[in-house]
């Protein structure tokens, strides 16, 4: 075994020999802002513990894994931690002791080290898995403000626009006078149209669905669903962000798993005024095709196939992998449970602005927003909607959902879609920097 340098995952590519034959069938680490999360997939259960080592810098998180042994495979490198991953600085292995490997994680910061096993699912067999979530996570409102307070000096620093030179000035009044566009009076000010109308930023959360151990959907050409619906929410943000009037939420910005709940909670944390939660659909007929906006039901799904993908859906804290002994149901309950009448309709009036710019992009699986009990949708006071922004089974519609321009046409229908709803309907009032 070699010790690898800072930054360096030391591991096996495998086989790992493990008791009664299992195999260690894959290594994946997972960056991001708010956690690392290191993943062993292996074919058979395996009993492990956990310690942190605070005795002298830098703190170590000490796995130990029973019932396997090193093998001279161990001394392939299979993995690298990236030199800006913001907690692991390096990881070594070795045998601890007769059938014991353990593992060393050397931490950049203080963590509150989850980890933790999952049973087959889906894709995967048998998981252990690291998560190692800051002591000081960040807060995402306060990242909010600071991007307001930003744009707001930057606004104030910006020179002023350039006079008109008065030769020019002329020629436009001249102009105007022979199209009788002027006045011999200064006219007053139009009333500004509601999409004028400026109270206080608008915050919109923007879901990217899947992400880290939960792929989603998968094309027939190997299209990953998690990799569109970053794409396209990023590109949304941009939109977003270049509008002076709004702001704007993303509730992962990597490839990296964030659970259903935690995605909610992100979104009521920054007191968000819409939910966009985006996905690309899958069916189990590769001609099924078309753009869909869903909302939440109350009293169940509005057809078969919408049940069908909110159930899919929801099984996505299962891919991905949540740790039951740290989840927090009762936050679980509050957000699943609340969702109100007036929170649903207004979540179906923001999805049919939405659906009648997507089918300026793309044909319509169904011509109005469909209902169903979709987990990430039941924050009880944010009108929420999931938008499919195609079929990723369908190879033609796999294809588009590639190509870098049909991305861009969805993110700009969807920003359509929001502006037009708050056209309609403002957002309440609320303190300028709210």
């Amino acid at each position: 075994m070699r010790a690898g340098a800072a930054g360096t995952l030391v591991v096996s590519l495998g086989p790992f020999e493990i008791a009664r034959g299992a195999t260690l069938l894959g290594v994946r680490v997972w960056p991001a802002a708010d956690y690392t999360r290191v993943t062993l997939e292996h074919d058979a259960p395996l009993k492990f513990s956990h310690f942190l080592l605070r005795d002298a810098p830098p703190l170590r998180l000490v796995v130990d894994i029973e019932g396997i042994d090193l093998t001279p495979q161990l001394k392939e490198l299979v993995g690298k931690v990236e030199p800006d991953d913001p907690y692991i600085a390096l990881v070594r292995v070795g045998q601890n002791r007769p059938r014991v490997v353990r593992l060393v994680v050397e931490l950049k910061a203080d963590v509150n080290p989850q980890v933790f096993s999952l049973e087959p699912i889906g894709p995967y067999q048998h998981r252990l898995v690291m998560d190692l979530v800051p002591v000081d996570p960040p807060d995402p409102l306060l990242a909010l403000l600071r991007e307001t307070e930003a744009r707001r000096a930057a606004a104030a620093a910006a020179p002023p626009p350039a006079p008109v030179p008065q030769d020019e000035a002329a020629l436009e009044r001249e102009i105007e006078k022979s199209l009788g566009a002027v006045e011999t009076k200064p006219a007053s000010r139009a009333k500004p149209r509601d999409d004028e109308r400026v109270t206080r930023y608008v915050t919109v959360a923007i879901d990217p669905g899947h992400g880290g151990e939960d792929p989603g959907a998968v094309g027939r050409r190997g299209t990953y669903e998690k990799n569109v619906t970053l794409s396209i929410a990023r590109r949304l943000a941009r939109l977003i962000e270049a509008d002076p009037n709004m702001r704007v939420l993303l509730t992962r910005d990597g490839d990296y798993f964030v659970p259903l709940a935690q995605r909610v909670a992100k979104a009521r944390r920054v007191q968000a005024d819409l939910f966009v939660s985006i996905h690309a659909d899958a069916w189990i007929r590769p001609d099924a095709r078309g753009s869909s906006v869903f909302a939440l039901s109350e009293r169940g799904a509005t057809s078969t196939a919408a049940a069908w993908m909110a159930r899919r859906e929801n099984d996505a804290d299962l891919i991905g992998g949540v740790n039951l002994g740290q989840h927090d149901h009762q936050l679980a309950r509050v957000l699943l449970d609340l969702s109100t009448t007036a929170q649903i309709n207004d979540s179906l009036r923001f999805g049919n602005a939405v659906l009648r710019e997507l089918e300026r992009v793309n044909s319509l699986h169904k011509p109005r927003v469909e209902q169903a009990g979709f987990a990430v949708l039941k924050a009880p006071d944010i009108p929420s909607i999931l938008v499919e922004t195609a079929f990723i089974s369908n190879p033609e519609e796999e294809r588009r959902l590639k190509d870098d321009a049909y991305q861009q046409r969805m993110a700009q229908a969807i920003y359509n879609g929001i502006r037009s709803y708050f056209a309609k309907h403002p957002p309440r009032a609320r303190s300028p920097l709210g």
